[in-house]
This record gives C-alpha cells, sequence and structure tokens, in this order.
C-alpha cells in the first residue's frame, strides 16, 4: 500500500519540485496549501495549477487567524518591548509544523512533507536534524523547534539538492517556475511567500498601520545618558543598527541597546556594540540535553555560525562565545551546531556585560 504524503504547496519552485520528487518515488501526494489572507491569493492559486500539472489532488486551508494570533501578534508585540522577533520560526513552529501536520493528519497522512533545505537523519538515539547540502538556501536556523514526534512524520525531499538542481529539475518537469524570482520579504507584510528578518519601508509601514496608537517617540542618548536627538519609536530601531539613526557626532554611532521602558535609544561606536556572553530562554533541543557543551552558535540566519559554550541552566541556556560577537539582539533565535547538525536553541534575552 503506497504512503499517503501531504505537500505544503505554496506553487513555487521549492514545494513543487518536493511534490514531483516525491511522486516519482511512488509516493501518494496530496497538496495542501495555506490561506493567510488577502495577500495569499495569488499563491493559492498558483498552487492549484502545479496541483493540476502534477496531478494532485489539493486542498486549502484558511490559517489567517492563526497566523494573527500566533505570528502577527507576537512580531507586533516583541518589536514595541525593542526586541526583534524572528517570526519566520513561530510560524513554522505554530502553522507549518502544528496545525499544518495536524491537517496532514486528518487528511489521512501518515507524514508531511515541504520544500525547505535541510535534511532528517535516523539514528538509534532519535532523529536528528541536519543542514541542507546547499549551504546557500540551507533553513535547519528555522526549524531548531522541531520534536522529534514531529520529525517522525516529517519528509525534506530537497535536503541533498542544490537550488541549482531544483531549478533544473522544474525546467525538465516544464513546471513553467524555474525562473520566478524570489521574495525575501515577511510573508504578511508582501504579497510574496517568502519570510526574512528585514527592516525595510514595508515594515515600518505594518507597523504604523498596526499599533500605531502604541507608538510614542523617545530620546537617542549616548552611554552617559546625554541626549543626542529623538526618535519616533524603539520599534524602529535593533542592536547594531546604524542606518536612520540621522546624528552628526563626528564618527559613525551604532544602536547598542534599546530601553522601551524609558523609550530610550542607546548608541556608541561600533566596539560597544559587540557581547561574548548571553542569556537564552525557551530552549528546546532536537535530542534532550542537559550538559554543557562547546558547538558553534548562529545568532541571525545570514551569519556564519561561532564557537561558544552552551550552559543549561533550568529554564534557559546561558551562551558564551570563544569571541565577543557584534549585534547580539534580544528576540532573534540563537541556533546551536554540531558541524552541521542542530543541536537545538533559544531565543535571546539579553547580554551579560563584563
Amino acid at each position: 500500500m503506497k504512503k499517503r504524503v501531504a505537500i505544503a504547496l505554496s506553487g513555487g519552485v521549492d514545494s513543487s519540485v518536493a511534490a514531483a520528487l516525491l511522486k516519482k518515488q511512488g509516493f501518494e501526494i496530496i497538496g495542501i496549501t495555506i490561506y493567510f489572507g488577502y495577500f495569499s491569493s495569488k499563491i493559492v492559486k498558483e498552487a492549484a495549477q502545479i496541483a493540476r500539472l502534477l496531478g494532485l489532488k489539493h486542498h486549502v486551508v484558511d490559517f489567517s487567524s492563526l497566523l494573527e494570533e500566533k505570528v502577527i501578534n507576537n512580531f507586533c508585540q516583541e518589536y514595541l518591548k525593542g526586541r526583534t522577533p524572528n517570526p519566520c520560526i513561530r510560524c513554522n513552529q505554530y502553522i507549518k509544523f502544528g496545525a499544518l501536520l495536524a491537517k496532514a493528519y486528518a487528511y489521512d497522512c501518515q507524514f508531511l512533507a515541504t520544500g525547505h533545505y535541510v535534511r532528517k537523519i535516523k539514528t538509534r538515539h532519535g532523529f536528528l536534524l541536519k543542514k541542507g547540502k546547499d549551504k546557500f538556501k540551507d533553513q535547519s536556523y528555522f526549524l531548531y523547534r522541531l520534536k522529534q514526534e514531529q520529525l517522525k512524520h516529517l519528509l525534506f525531499p530537497l535536503g541533498d539538492l542544490t537550488k541549482f538542481k531544483v531549478n533544473k529539475i522544474a525546467g525538465d518537469l516544464g513546471l513553467g517556475i524555474a525562473k520566478r524570482k524570489e521574495s525575501q520579504e515577511i510573508c504578511f507584510l508582501s504579497t510574496r511567500p517568502a519570510c526574512r528578518t528585514g527592516r525595510s519601508n514595508e515594515y515600518h509601514r505594518f507597523l504604523k498601520r498596526r499599533i500605531s496608537g502604541k507608538l510614542s517617540p523617545g530620546l537617542i542618548v549616548d552611554k552617559r545618558g546625554n541626549v543626542l536627538g529623538k526618535q519616533a519609536g524603539v520599534c524602529f530601531y535593533t542592536i547594531g543598527q546604524r542606518q536612520g539613526l540621522n546624528l552628526a557626532l563626528g564618527h559613525r554611532a551604532y544602536v547598542i541597546k534599546i530601553d522601551a521602558l524609558k523609550k530610550r535609544i542607546i548608541v556608541g561606536r561600533r566596539k560597544d556594540a559587540y557581547a561574548q556572553e548571553f542569556i537564552a530562554s525557551h530552549p528546546s533541543f532536537i535530542l534532550s540535553s542537559k550538559k554543557s557543551v562547546v558547538c558553534k552558535v548562529k545568532i541571525r540566519y545570514n551569519q556564519k555560525e561561532k564557537e561558544a559554550k552552551i550552559l543549561p541552566e533550568r529554564e534557559r541556556v546561558r551562551v558564551r562565545f570563544k569571541q565577543a560577537q557584534f549585534g547580539v539582539t534580544p528576540g532573534q533565535a540563537a541556533v546551536f551546531y554540531n558541524n552541521d547538525i542542530v543541536i537545538g536553541g533559544g531565543i535571546i534575552e539579553r547580554t551579560i556585560q563584563e
């Protein structure tokens, strides 16, 4: 009997090729597309077209209220606190590998497949999550919260492929999407289906629409508390930011701290934006870990991981880098690696100043 697999189908190159590969391997495939509201109407249409081309049954599930509850509300609240959240991680946790996986079970599927560039490995101790073969497309950073029971029922057909190979497969199959330009915006800020923790004009407009009544202007000060200027709200700044400060100090100024309670942005020189140690909350490990370990830590998606020691402490983790790192930012995820294996991760809460 064929195993039944639900594929998270967005109509883009990655999910379409993932579906085609699984079908070729003999799985019974159904496509499921998430509807997130008005901005995803085009996605639904394109996914339906791919489903027809591949001969798949296609379902659309409306998770717009769940996106609002679990992702967008948190996104706004975190920025109001002067933190920099990563909505893609929460979307994966609560929607793609939470609600969507449950929906796959409801459709009598044994597995949920996605177009993520990651690999799943089975060992005698359990499942491991590894980086995708394509180091430029690897998405393991966003999936560190996956649990063993979820990994057991997940498939990642693109993990051993490069983006170049995926595009070639799409072209060979005549899907007509191999040259489609990929968006880099957060999905609910744009009409295109992608995620990134960027600070674009679109992001500014979104926050102003959503939390305009809660925005409070404040001051920009130096480390000693001297007033240097004014700012429209702490939500428009992040640690390490240099642009948009509009200060004439005779040297480059960087955001080194954000005090949301006092509505202050503290700036200093670049060296002041470095930190060697921080506390991460809500730790999550692929395989349970209660011991301190030396590993590599990545503190943002587009940054190379650096050597550090992690020390679990009850409901949090202390992380100490071998060398101080620039822009350790509260709200961002810190993800722990052993070579290309994901150990786990947590949310940066605060740096520890020596």
